[in-house]
């Protein structure tokens, strides 16, 4: 059985197998915290239960190493998962010695490189939990829509989101690219199908090292014949809020796990603004307030703050690291003030990075051009005025995707839309509604400096039964680092790859 099913057999003998996560032991007493991969439970080996020879194996486990354990399950709320074993055999599948991943604190590039066995790690599991909640519960959405599965080619023969940033590889002597995205090849499937989504890897070779930047990343794509933005629009506000609806209803114990406040969560209910180009800009720049707050005196007022939350935790980092030298001092005392400094020195890390990044958030904000895309900064800068996603729509035709459409009552502008997360998250979706005329496309092709030939399949679409039709993208990552509140995605995916790392 598993450790997630013990509170239906409580005062029943069981067996669980798994894995040593924590051990400590007293005098007759070796307390083990057991993992299976469904949760985690104390498990207590008494040496008048379990025998002197069993007793002293347990003693010598190390991290992570293998046991089978019988024993009875007696209910206990005051630990993990509310229910214990009390262990009356054990048997040893490995016992392992000097596990690298250890209490101290490790480095980001340590755990990267032995990101095999960070994966067994609580916070990891959590987040790997909530990331396979994410992805049903979009499959959930869309199938019971009457939405269908499709799967767009990961080899192609040509760009989507541009060729400055596509992996190249040969295929059997001709050159081909790793997808960019499924949204071409979704067009045409929505075409036959109505309303379809795919859901797979895509690929960018963009030398960023950003938090927000994966080389391979997950996509889900639908797209819709008969749809047009305000329609779409509609969707993806109920799409992220049943997504992120079922993360609170069904993950309570991995949020908890990770420390995320889930208030922020529960308001996915409410109504996302929706904001043209134009005004979000003028939020961006200090022009327009959002509730009485403005993006100028927040990021002023936050960096102030900032700088004396700085000040007070190097302080008591000092204090304290002088309390632990008193001679005397018991261990348990000094282990409770260790825990406690290697706690601010966390949050210090982070405090010393907001005071780097809100002085370019604010030179961004003060700067920022009309017309541009949007940079990661400001993204940050504005929703951080918000407590739920905000669409922005109607953008500069010049910054967006070739296949979208203009705007019919100014053509200056795309009928495209990102979805930003609140929290200073930034684009979790983007999409909008395709353009339908082909000589539009053809102009747009041209002037992406595109080779025609090459979209003449896509141009097909428009010639043989086009009719208006909208969807949008999901990066899987991105919406995962959010919910999770996670300063970065490389540990939202299992084996991350992003520029400069390909190992393990």
């Amino acid at each position: 059985m598993y450790i997630e099913d013990l509170s239906k057999y409580e005062g029943q003998d069981v067996e669980l197998q798994g894995w040593v996560a924590n051990k400590r032991d007293s005098k007759g007493l070796v307390f083990i915290v057991l993992r299976d991969g469904t949760g985690m439970a104390q498990c207590i080996a008494d040496i008048n239960s379990v025998g002197e020879a069993s007793f002293e194996e347990a003693k010598s486990l190390g991290l992570e190493s293998s046991v089978r354990l019988l024993g009875k399950v007696v209910k206990d709320e005051r630990q993990v998962g509310g229910f214990e074993l009390h262990v009356t055999e054990l048997s040893v599948y490995q016992n392992t010695e000097n596990y690298p991943i250890s209490k101290k604190e490790h480095g980001v590039d340590f755990l990267m490189d032995h990101r095999h066995l960070w994966l067994r790690s609580s916070r990891q599991w959590a987040i790997m939990r909530i990331r396979n909640t994410i992805s049903f519960a979009i499959h959930q959405f869309f199938q019971k829509r009457g939405f269908v599965q499709m799967d767009a080619p990961l080899f192609t023969g040509n760009a989507c989101e541009g060729t400055t940033n596509l992996f190249e590889t040969d295929f059997y002597g001709a050159p081909a690219y790793l997808s960019q995205s499924g949204q071409l090849y979704g067009e045409a499937m929505a075409m036959a199908m109505g309303r379809i989504y795919t859901f797979g890897p895509t690929f960018r070779a963009e030398k960023s090292k950003t938090r927000r930047h994966l080389s391979e990343f997950w996509m889900i794509e639908p797209e819709m014949a008969f749809h047009d933005i305000f329609q779409n629009m509609d969707l993806i506000e109920d799409f992220l809020q049943e997504v992120v609806s079922a993360v609170v209803a069904n993950c309570p114990k991995e949020l908890e796990m990770i420390g995320r406040d889930t208030e922020i969560l529960k308001k996915i209910s409410q109504p996302f603004p929706r904001l043209t180009y134009d005004e979000a800009v003028r939020i961006i720049k200090g022009e327009q307030d959002v509730n009485g707050k403005n993006s100028i005196r927040t990021l002023e007022e936050d960096l102030a703050k900032v700088k004396s939350r700085i000040a007070e935790v190097e302080q008591e980092i000092a204090e304290r690291e002088e309390k632990i030298k008193t001679p005397g001092m018991k261990k348990g005392e000094i282990a409770f003030n260790q825990t406690k400094i290697d706690n601010l020195k966390s949050e210090l890390r982070d405090l010393q990075e907001d005071e780097r990044n809100i002085p370019q958030w604010l030179e961004s904000a003060r700067n920022f051009e009309y017309g541009n895309d949007f940079g990661g900064s400001d993204e940050t800068v504005i929703t951080r005025l918000f407590e739920v996603p905000i669409m922005v729509y109607n953008w500069p035709h010049a910054v967006k995707a070739f296949y979208l459409k203009r705007d019919p009552e100014n053509e200056a502008f795309a009928r495209g839309v990102d979805v930003l997360a609140p929290e200073g998250y930034g684009e979790i979706v983007g999409g909008g509604e395709r353009e339908t005329d082909e000589e539009k496309v053809k102009a747009k092709i041209i002037e992406h400096e595109l080779p025609m030939q090459e979209f003449e399949w896509y141009l097909d679409l428009r010639r043989f039964g086009s009719v208006p039709h909208s969807g949008f993208g999901l990066g899987l990552e991105r919406l995962v680092a959010w919910v999770c509140k996670l300063p970065h995605v490389r540990e939202t995916i299992p084996f991350p790859r992003m520029y400069g790392r390909l190992f393990p």
